[in-house]
Formats: C-alpha cells, structure tokens, sequence
C-alpha cells in the first residue's frame, strides 16, 4: 500500500466520524471525499483539511499525530514502502536501553 486516506463525516446529531483507508492506487474519488491523504512512498502530503479549512502540509507532523492512534498501520506503510522512521517512541526505547 502507497497511500494512507482519511475522510470525516459529519453525522446529523453533530457528531465526527473518521474512516481511515488504505490505497495502492488514488481515484477521483479519494481526492474528492479524503479529508487528509499521506503518499508514503514520497513521503507527501497529498490534501489536508479539516472542516474545510487547510492544514499545514507538514508530513512529519501529521504522521507523528497519526502514529498513535495507527501506529501498526503507519509502520506497515513505512516497511512496505522501504523507508525506516525513527518515532520519538523508538528513540525514547533506545535510550532507555
């Protein structure tokens, strides 16, 4: 996998829901409806908004955010992609050591 989507959803009571997808391949539609859209393979931002509203594109800080809630994910689409990251988790194991 390549690309790591996540779409928001306003229920009708007020609520958020996010749907985290995983892509090899983006369509339209991804870029259409995805909310934030990271290529692990370039290490990009592809979209990033929020309530409409742009984010900054700054793919480490929104991996890291991500990581912990998807950290299994992410570092699935690190190795798949042949990259290796150095988490401040990782690093702060590596000390303690």
């Amino acid at each position: 996998m390549r690309y790591m989507i996540l779409t928001y959803y306003k229920k009708a009571n007020g609520q958020i829901d996010e749907v985290m997808t995983l892509a090899r391949n983006l369509k339209d539609r991804d870029i259409a409806t995805g909310s934030v859209i990271l290529d692990f393979k370039k290490m990009a931002v592809i979209k990033a908004s929020l309530n409409g509203e742009q984010v900054p594109r700054n793919f480490d800080k929104i991996v890291e955010y991500y990581y912990q809630y998807y950290k299994s994910t992410i570092d699935r689409l690190f190795a798949e992609n042949g990259l290796v990251v150095e988490t401040q988790e990782k690093k702060d194991d590596n000390t303690q050591s």
